[in-house]
């Protein structure tokens, strides 16, 4: 088959490979997916980078987390019925070598779900962490009915599929943005306001909006920047749900102000969290692709072969959406 990978850390032109690998064979509770879209998240290129762990003790890696494709075979364990199935799959390179940048990938039957036949497998290959993330980071402590979320980095592809979830389902959005022209876009996702917070205060305005009242949940891109923000504007009780502190990585913890507040953090890492989310979060998903709720990005595309521009990409930011890698 044809394949990315990388034997070391470094520059995506210097150590990224693309050539013919291996096909792999499904083992026990296993299925192999032949690709046509493999996604390149920020975590992908950090491994590449050397940023993250990722894995190359025992030799070179595939890498990337999500894609899409179709069952062509399947292990021991695993009904032949799932055969020509057509599937988003998620978690392929988590403490394993072999990912999704690659014609064929063998992974847990479970890591591969059904792609309802009007998506695209563009799409699908956009799902896994952004959308799995965004829902943890809704949903985490139940159902949002009637609660209002402040839900920061909005235009960001976990934040945009975070906007419409809560929207959804029944909660009021508060989203900040960083470029006035993602404002239309991230209104279009369902916010019912859209703060740039480059050219407003974001506690004033939330605490006006809120008639002073301030939000039960924030949903937020960049923990350790926007803690003090955080603070101002949530209520007795309330939670900040986050998955990065990019910015900030080890942060100061105002701990008394916190406890005072009865302020809850909960942490979302998408590869650890409990498989019973994960159910979740793949059993909404495909509610709402089968409904067509959602609205998805797509900013670019690029083939196999040129998948360390596609890695660059990603490393200069900016992107309105997904970057995608073709396999086709």
């Amino acid at each position: 088959m044809q394949a990315a990978w990388f034997e070391r850390p470094g520059p995506a032109h210097e150590v990224l490979a693309v050539g013919e690998w291996d096909t792999p064979m499904p083992r026990s509770n296993e299925v192999r997916v032949r690709l046509y879209a493999s996604a390149v998240n920020p975590s992908d290129v950090k491994k590449r980078a050397g940023a993250q762990p990722a894995g190359l003790e025992t030799g070179a890696v595939i890498p990337h987390s999500d894609g899409a494709g179709v069952i062509d075979a399947v292990g021991p364990g695993v009904s032949k019925a799932r055969m020509g199935e057509r599937v988003w799959v998620y978690q392929a390179q988590y403490q394993r070598r072999f990912g999704t940048a690659a014609q064929f990938v063998a992974l847990p039957a479970q890591r591969a779900v059904k792609l309802p036949e009007k998506i695209s497998f563009e799409i699908g290959a956009c799902l896994g962490i952004p959308a799995m993330t965004a829902h943890r980071a809704v949903f985490a402590d139940g159902m949002v009915e009637g609660r209002t979320l402040l839900i920061t980095g909005a235009s960001g592809r976990v934040g945009h599929y975070a906007v419409q979830w809560a929207k959804w389902e029944g909660a009021r959005v508060i989203a900040t943005v960083g470029n006035s022209e993602h404002t239309v876009a991230v209104a279009d996702a369902g916010a019912d306001h859209v703060i740039n917070f480059r050219r407003q205060d974001v506690a004033d305005s939330v605490m006006e909006l809120t008639g002073g009242v301030g939000v039960d949940q924030v949903v937020d891109v960049e923990f350790g920047v926007n803690l003090e923000t955080s603070l101002k504007v949530l209520k007795t009780g309330g939670t900040i749900t986050t998955y990065s502190s990019t910015q900030s990585p080890e942060p100061k913890i105002p701990f008394y102000p916190m406890m005072f507040q009865n302020i809850a953090i909960r942490l979302i890492l998408v590869y650890n969290m409990p498989e019973s989310a994960k159910r979740q979060a793949t059993t909404h998903i495909t509610d709402y692709l089968e409904n067509d709720r959602f609205i998805h990005r797509v900013a670019e595309i690029y083939p196999l072969e040129d998948i360390a521009k596609a890695h660059e990409s990603i490393e200069r930011g900016g992107s309105s959406g997904a970057v995608i890698v073709d396999i086709s």
